[in-house]
């Protein structure tokens, strides 16, 4: 079941499956007011939509072309449903004008309020707090009502899985239900009644899984990002007025997209591609110079941006490990381009030397403890090799005891056998066609046709001391899965896992 979800969400950006869930939360918002749920009246409803897409849409557009970017029409249409959610429907002259502004502005703050290509703060919640300090209008949240928890509930849980985020929303959710339901507790409202209302009345729900988890104002690091989770819930639900402000989901998310780029959201970085070269039959390594350093830990990612004229559905944007050592003076990546090959890497494999692409982002937990002398065992399923490469280039396997499990179908398809050598790992070799590995790894378990499944037996037999390691698994997800249990089979306690989902 769970490798079926994995399945279906991958097919889907990130933006993509927030545009949906959201159209459909907006459709079931016009079906709640047909059936008396909702009280603001159709054609208001309808207006509404209209004015926040249609405006969203346009002025994006149109500032697009004034910076001579290309315009991202999805991004567009997730703010203007944000708007159109966050803003009470209304044929009120004021009230319109207010909205229409808010449209504007948040859509001139995503070039305005920018930094090397990255967001500072949160379009919609930028725009709205802006056209609250007018007076134009103010924005009441108003998707935070019990009739609308029934498909809200999923639908969040759905981006909060797809975007990972899943213990990044449980931290604000918990300490900003917890001030609130306090501070109702202490009025003399029953407990049931207390932890109610904050879920189906406040934006707590709309607010974590559309809002706070944004991934373009999020820090790099999963700390950094629980931390602020929990600094965001603070400000969400304490109740403050200075005078000119007072607390408002908006705010307290503007408030939590400052801190990020101050702990070190790091912008976009000019790539001036280099070279290309076969690692395997089906894996190609990408070497590209910046324009400025990469900072980044060995195991981390890079985001490129990867314009194609011909996009499959999943955007512009990719992820890739970085294979280089922090300090190389070139990076590189490598991607698996078995056929078929997708229009992404298809994009990779059409650049010249000189073109140049553009990383929007570097992040990622995938990195080795700090603790030196703790021994690790890294266990690589095909192109889960990458991040594993960066670590070893570091250093890694010199500074502590490091076993490198690399599983493949072939010799032919390991990849960075040349590194892996002087890495001074001790790698072992599990090729499923039973072909022997190269002479400097020090075994390889034949199996039979089909090749049998790693259980935990199998895996403790390979290296018999995993209970005492911290254990690293990368590869695709249904890879990773069956790696990860039998990890756990074999005794191992620390478990940490990075899923390659394909592009």
């Amino acid at each position: 079941m769970i490798q079926q979800v994995d399945t279906s969400l991958n097919r889907l950006t990130m933006y993509r499956l927030v545009l949906w869930v959201l159209a459909v939360l907006a459709a079931y918002s016009l079906l709640l007011n047909v059936l008396g749920w909702l009280t603001f009246g159709i054609p208001e409803m309808l207006a509404h939509l209209a004015l926040c897409l249609g405006l969203t849409y346009v002025s994006n557009r149109g500032l697009a072309a004034l910076f001579h970017v290309r315009p991202h029409s999805e991004s567009s249409l997730i703010t203007g449903l944000l708007l159109y959610f966050l803003f009470w429907p209304s044929f009120k002259a004021l009230d319109v004008a207010g909205v229409a502004l808010a449209c504007v502005l948040a859509s001139a703050s995503k070039y305005a309020l920018a930094w090397r290509g990255r967001h500072i703060f949160n379009p919609a919640a930028a725009g709205a707090f802006t056209a609250g300090l007018t007076g134009l209008n103010i924005a009441t949240w108003w998707a935070a009502t019990p009739a609308m928890l029934f498909l809200l509930v999923p639908g969040i849980l759905l981006v909060l899985y797809r975007t990972r985020k899943v213990l990044m929303g449980t931290v604000f959710t918990a300490v900003s239900v917890s001030i609130v339901a306090t501070e109702l507790l202490r009025a003399g409202m029953t407990l049931g009644a207390a932890l109610w209302q904050p879920l189906a009345q406040r934006p707590v729900l709309f607010f974590v899984g559309f809002m706070l988890t944004e991934p373009l104002t999020l820090p790099p690091r999963r700390w950094q990002q629980l931390a602020l989770a929990a600094v965001v819930g603070v400000v969400f639900a304490v109740p403050y007025n200075l005078g000119f402000v007072a607390n408002s989901p908006e705010l307290a998310l503007l408030v939590g997209n400052l801190l990020a780029f101050l702990a070190g959201q790091r912008g976009g970085i000019r790539l001036n591609f280099q070279e290309s070269r076969p690692l395997t039959p089906t894996t190609t390594e990408f070497s590209f110079r910046p324009e400025r350093a990469v900072r980044f830990a060995p195991g981390q990612y890079m985001e490129l941006h990867l314009p194609h004229a011909k996009s499959d559905g999943k955007g512009r944007r990719r992820v890739f490990s970085l294979t280089s050592a922090p300090d190389a003076r070139d990076v590189t990546i490598g991607v698996g381009t078995a056929e078929p090959v997708s229009a992404a890497k298809r994009a990779l494999l059409a650049l010249q030397p000189g073109d140049s692409v553009t990383a929007t982002a570097v992040g990622g937990d995938f990195v080795l403890p700090r603790r030196p002398a703790g021994p690790v065992l890294l266990v690589a399923a095909g192109i889960g090799i990458t991040p594993y490469l960066a670590q070893l280039a570091a250093g890694t396997a010199k500074n502590r005891d490091v076993v490198l499990l690399y599983l493949a179908k072939s010799a032919p398809e390991l990849a960075y056998a040349d590194a892996l050598e002087q890495s001074g790992a001790r790698v072992i070799a599990r090729l499923s066609d039973g072909s022997a590995p190269p002479s400097f790894m020090e075994d390889a378990c034949k199996v039979s046709r089909p090749p049998a499944r790693l259980d935990g037996a199998a895996l403790k037999e390979l290296v018999p001391d995993i209970a005492g390691r911290e254990v690293f698994v990368s590869g695709s997800p249904a890879s990773v899965r069956s790696l990860r249990a039998a990890a756990r089979g074999a005794g191992a306690r620390r478990i940490r896992t990075d899923s390659f989902a394909g592009y």
